[in-house]
């Protein structure tokens, strides 16, 4: 019976080494590209169409650099937003160093097509990719990948 419970055991944890590995048998690593950009309204937005997004053009005068505060429209599409609070986590790619943008600020109501809205100020401290982990009301929602530029 301890034979066949062992044999049981090993062949499980082989099942999930072999499901934490890609084909080059090395571990798998979340990819990180900067997320689409879409069109609402006549703006163009970073994010997830119909989603989560925010009014962004990858242009110079738009782009993030280190440490440079930029203005930046949140829109969310939600079946209910009355009172609805959004937090946004910046996660940064090499160091998954944590910046709070946004701490739980009530939504605004429609704009640009979108179902509710939030104006934001953003400065990201280093050059790469981050991550930026939306919540609506405490519970995770949608991320959004964007670069810094040097």
């Amino acid at each position: 019976m301890k034979s066949v419970l062992g044999l049981l055991l090993i062949a499980m944890l082989a099942v999930l080494l072999i499901g934490c590995n890609n084909s080059k048998g090395e571990l798998r690593k979340e990819e990180w590209v900067q997320s689409s950009l879409f069109e609402s309204g006549s703006f163009s937005m970073i994010g997830v169409k119909n989603k989560i997004g925010f009014i962004y053009e990858d242009k110079d005068e738009l782009r993030f650099y280190p440490n440079k505060a930029q203005k930046y429209m949140w829109h969310v599409w939600l079946d209910d937003q009355t009172n609805a609070k959004l937090t946004v986590k910046a996660i940064y790619q090499n160091t998954n160093e944590e910046v709070l943008i946004i701490d739980n600020q009530v939504l605004g109501g429609p704009n640009n097509g979108a179902d509710a809205h939030l104006p934001s100020l953003i400065s990201l401290p280093h050059s790469g990719m981050w991550k930026l982990d939306t919540y609506i009301d405490g519970e995770y929602f949608e991320s959004i990948y964007v670069k810094v530029h040097e």
